[in-house]
């Protein structure tokens, strides 16, 4: 994933993962679910995924938000794709809230070589003390499932309002909106033994063709 603003600019070169990025709104907005006369924060949770056949529940704080312009195909196996591919982006952003980089969620959904990225990327926040916050847009999906399990996922990320919140005070880092808030991923999956879709290769490019509106 390479998701980045000025935070991660280094991680961002290193690894194949994603997180906030490029806006363009009002600076230090206090987050939503923050105590303005007291300054802690009340987390207003999102509606949580609900868990099933063993996957995760994923419950992330009310400030962020996902839309998955993706419709369902139709075809079962490719669905199961996307929707596991839905869950696994939300399981990286709750390891970055839980400032866990062995957070349990995320690992039900990445493996090898993209699971050693997840946690790089992760632990990169842990370190700076922040978050992502805001909005994250998903749209221009093509899904391709082969025998023995294997599949592949290329789809377009939009960053243009999503960004990074240092947890100390919750100052949010507002970038403004380039061609680099426009991400396209492609991803390598196959189907576990708990039939759950995992990532286990992950590929980034800012500013692709593909993306930008």
């Amino acid at each position: 994933m390479n998701r980045r603003t000025a935070l991660l600019t280094t991680l961002a070169v290193t690894t194949a993962l994603t997180a906030t990025a490029c806006g363009g709104e009002d600076t230090d907005a206090p987050a939503k679910g923050s105590d303005k006369a007291t300054g802690s924060t009340v987390p207003a949770l999102a509606s949580s995924a609900p868990a099933s056949d063993g996957r995760p529940e994923i419950e992330l704080p009310g400030d962020l938000s996902y839309t998955f312009d993706w419709p369902r195909t139709g075809d079962k196996e490719k669905d199961a794709v996307l929707a596991d591919s839905e869950q696994s982006i939300k399981a990286v952003d709750l390891a970055i809230v839980n400032q866990n980089a062995l957070d349990k969620a995320y690992l039900s959904y990445y493996e090898g070589e993209a699971a050693a990225q997840t946690e790089q990327f992760i632990q990169a926040y842990v370190d700076a003390k922040a978050r992502v916050t805001g909005k994250y847009r998903y749209y221009n999906p093509t899904v391709q499932v082969r025998d023995r399990g294997s599949a592949s996922l290329v789809y377009c990320e939009d960053q243009s309002k999503a960004f990074d919140m240092y947890l100390k005070d919750r100052k949010v880092n507002r970038t403004p909106v380039t061609e680099n808030s426009y991400v396209l991923y492609t991803t390598q999956l196959r189907k576990n033994d708990k039939g759950v879709w995992v990532v286990t290769k992950l590929l980034s490019v800012r500013g692709h063709d593909q993306c930008r509106p």
